[in-house]
């Protein structure tokens, strides 16, 4: 059904795609390439959600050269007016006679809507080519419109003995510097970063994205996002005096009840969820990003909360940081989790990459 060419088109559209990683959200990473008599006539990705779609862009490049030609698009052009024009009508006014997409847009909105577009105004189509890479472009978005939650990353670091901190708490540096560089570049790829009370207080920390430690291409024009930063705080134990709330960027704390005893920056958003044996749930506060647009969470927390987000199966993907060094027995672990008794009950996770970074390797695993 398709051809090497086909292949080798699409390919480039993906790579064009990946470009949008740090700046689409909450939209899916699209390239789109335009191939007339077997030369590319026009390039274009989604840059900035409200902005142009690739489509758009790949057809001003091509201009008048799109008559008659080839569209690969990494997901199924839009066919409704959203904060853009439909792009199957683009392609339906510019002349193109074949569309290929990667996949169908599990959107609602779209759903196959577009494609249908496109055949009733006389254009060949088709989809399904290297639909698994396109899928991987877009794995937060596609599980937020297919299950309604926001696909999850949990990081950990830890020594080779698995342990993340001293007895006394220290925990300062298990890694080294290039662990925590490449840290940034997943945080600024995040839609938001979560973590519990305990993490922030302890750690005072900011779950910002260092732009310094970031090795960033944006495009034209676009600074770095920062993620919303999320907090679980089932008792109320933050205080804005923290570094968190010194960083104005979006913020949102949930919380089993609201606290109205001190004065929050405008950029903090307090919110009162279901509760599961006095805490906050986790998988409603999953559900609640969901809602507002969050396709992806970098799960950067201590051993209570992930262990909770591991024990309910809300955790799809783990990046582990491995440093060279022995901590002890007596070292915090990497979850805490309700003992396991027999081996078939083990979580199993699959391994997906390993790298090295630095002097640290870097274990990719993703739930089975």
């Amino acid at each position: 059904m398709f051809t090497e060419l086909d292949h080798h088109y699409m390919n480039i559209a993906i790579e064009l795609a990946k470009k949008g990683r740090f700046t689409t959200t909450p939209n899916p990473n699209v390239g789109c390439v335009i191939v007339k008599d077997n030369e590319i006539v026009g390039r274009g990705y989604h840059q900035l959600a409200g902005d142009a779609h690739a489509e758009v862009y790949a057809l001003r490049q091509a201009a008048d050269n799109a008559q008659g030609a080839t569209a690969y698009v990494t997901l199924e052009p839009c066919s409704h007016h959203g904060r853009t024009p439909p792009c199957a009508q683009g392609l339906i006014n510019a002349g193109v006679q074949r569309v290929v997409a990667a996949m169908v847009d599990p959107n609602p909105k779209v759903a196959g809507k577009g494609l249908a577009m496109l055949q009733q105004a006389g254009i060949e189509t088709a989809y399904g080519l290297l639909e698994d890479e396109a899928r991987a472009l877009n794995r937060g978005f596609l599980k937020r419109m297919e299950q309604g939650l926001p696909y999850v990353t949990c990081k950990l670091a830890a020594s080779l003995d698995g342990k993340t901190a001293l007895n006394n708490g220290q925990s300062k540096w298990i890694t080294g510097p290039l662990a925590r560089r490449d840290v940034q570049q997943f945080r600024a790829q995040s839609c938001a970063i979560l973590t519990g009370a305990d993490t922030v207080i302890v750690d005072d920390a900011k779950l910002n994205v260092r732009s310094d430690e970031c090795d960033i291409e944006l495009p034209q024009g676009h600074t770095l996002r920062q993620p919303v930063r999320v907090i679980i705080d089932s008792q109320n134990r933050l205080t804005p005096d923290l570094a968190l709330f010194q960083i104005q960027a979006p913020i949102i704390i949930f919380r089993t009840h609201l606290d109205n005893n001190h004065q929050w920056p405008h950029f903090v958003e307090q919110i009162e969820l279901p509760t599961e044996q006095t805490k906050v749930s986790c998988r409603a506060a999953l559900k609640e990003l969901a809602n507002r647009g969050i396709n992806t969470v970098w799960l950067e927390s201590g051993a209570t909360l992930a262990g909770v987000f591991a024990q309910q199966q809300l955790i799809d993907e783990y990046v582990v940081y491995l440093a060279p060094k022995l901590i002890g027995h007596q070292g915090k672990s990497l979850f805490n989790l309700p003992e396991i008794t027999m081996m078939e009950n083990v979580n199993q996770l699959e391994f997906t990459d390993v790298t090295q970074i630095g002097d640290d390797i870097r274990v990719t695993a993703k739930t089975c």
